[in-house]
């Protein structure tokens, strides 16, 4: 005989919590909701939030847990109001909120949990699975980046230009058309040969250098299109990596 599906929907009391929330939402996230039978925003916001999960289809699921019948429960989580949500994922809280909320609210919530299919196709990072992802939603940033220096790579720099061109405003996917446009345009000029090499080759730290180099050699369109990747390999190397405070500070000289 077939093993039944896990509830969406369940009650769940201190006893069972561990394993039906904590270890649940290793494998898919959990929402909580902390009620009681006489609170009136609870009976509000029940409805919506079962509503909304079971329109997810198994993206998410929700306990709900009775505080009367299961004080421990709520003194463990610090619930001094209800009704109150916490969601877990990965064994832990990763978003909460306290009181009844109107439908788009609690929509927005579960959205932040639940992967869109553009994001489970972004994840799979082929080709094919990213052009998918972008074709559903042309906004998601993730997925363009990941094309972008993904054609990059394969030295496909006018498809790489297309893709990172539709979103200026990312750093990111802005470097990116600026090195296919040094790729397509400059490739030639001075000081644009061993940028194009450091960034082929991954090592963010050395193009930042590079780039900052060609910066400050003076105008034209090298230097803006230098600038744009510099700003691009200090997103990659990130805040947290000790060169790129510095290299920040080498680029406001060069460019002031």
């Amino acid at each position: 005989m077939p093993q039944a599906a896990p509830a969406l929907v369940f009650d769940v009391d201190a006893k069972g919590f561990a394993a039906r929330v904590v270890d649940r939402s290793r494998s898919v996230p959990v929402v909580v909701d902390f009620w009681a039978s006489w609170c009136g925003p609870c009976r509000t916001l029940g409805p919506l939030l079962e509503r909304a999960v079971l329109a997810r289809a198994g993206g998410v699921e929700l306990a709900k847990v009775d505080t009367d019948r299961s004080p421990e429960l709520a003194q463990a989580f610090g619930i001094r109001g209800i009704p109150a949500v916490k969601a877990f994922r990965d064994g832990r809280v990763v978003a909460e909120f306290v009181g009844a909320q109107p439908g788009p609210v609690v929509e927005r919530f579960l959205d932040r949990l639940v992967p869109s299919a553009a994001d489970r196709l972004a994840a799979g990072g082929s080709e094919p699975e990213l052009r998918a992802a972008l074709e559903i939603d042309p906004s998601h940033i993730a997925a363009r980046r990941s094309l972008a220096g993904m054609l990059l790579g394969a030295d496909r720099a006018p498809e790489a230009l297309e893709i990172a061109r539709a979103a200026p405003q990312d750093r990111l996917c802005d470097g990116y058309a600026a090195w296919a446009e040094l790729l397509l345009s400059d490739g030639d000029g001075p000081g644009v040969a061993p940028l194009l090499a450091a960034l082929g080759a991954g090592e963010w730290a050395r193009a930042a250098e590079l780039a900052i180099e060609l910066v400050g050699a003076g105008p034209g369109p090298v230097r803006d299109r230098a600038r744009r990747v510099a700003i691009a390999s200090l997103e990659r190397l990130g805040p947290d990596d000790p060169r790129t405070a510095a290299a920040r500070q080498a680029l406001a000289a060069a460019l002031y």
